[in-house]
């Protein structure tokens, strides 16, 4: 059998990697946009969005693919309102502004398929509150991350200097960099693909 990511995550396959788990990427080809319009419309929040777009993904590279295909995704939730990833320094800039000196969860959803059907799924919530930093140390945090800070929804890399950003933080490392992996870890312990 064989273990694909259904994600163009650089943040994913290394976590992947760095545990140890051979597989390799298949993008899904998913409009998320068009999902996430949809599913907001019908009153859904940020945390079912997650777990809808992850299972879409894995179904969708599933049914093309055999082995156990991983959808992952990640939104960020403040006060209930979703915020998709920014598009440019800017609206990073903007978005740090939003976020500084409160608190927001980041829901991180990993649905397993295989054969075209989801068989597992685990959605890990983590908080996390950025401190109340100055305009002058948000101009030096840009200079740094520029264009790299554009790769999160939430305008940080929790694994760089982002995590300056930060006065606390509650929940799962690796739910924080998109792709909960302890439960993960144990399914494809149970079907064979890492050694138990």
């Amino acid at each position: 059998m064989s273990v694909i990511l259904a994600s163009k995550s650089a943040a994913r396959r290394a976590v992947l990697t760095g545990a140890g788990v051979a597989h390799e990427a298949a993008v899904a080809g998913v409009d998320e946009d068009a999902v996430k319009v949809g599913m907001l419309a019908r009153g859904a929040g940020p945390r079912e969005v997650a777990e809808a777009l992850a299972e879409i993904k894995a179904v969708r590279v599933s049914q093309a693919r055999p082995g156990l295909v991983i959808g992952a995704d990640q939104t960020l939730d403040l006060d209930g309102k979703l915020y998709d990833k920014a598009g440019t320094v800017e609206e990073a800039r903007g978005r740090l502004q939003t976020l500084r000196g409160k608190a927001h969860q980041l829901h991180s959803a990993v649905v397993v398929a295989k054969d075209g059907e989801p068989i597992w799924r685990e959605v890990a919530t983590a908080t996390l509150t950025m401190r109340d930093f100055s305009d002058a140390f948000l101009d030096q945090y840009l200079a740094v991350e520029g264009e790299a800070a554009l790769g999160s929804v939430g305008c940080y890399r929790l694994e760089g200097p982002g995590a300056q950003l930060f006065s606390s933080i509650e929940g799962d490392y690796f739910a924080i960099l998109g792709l909960p992996l302890m439960g993960l870890l144990d399914l494809l312990r149970e079907h064979g693909e890492i050694a138990a």
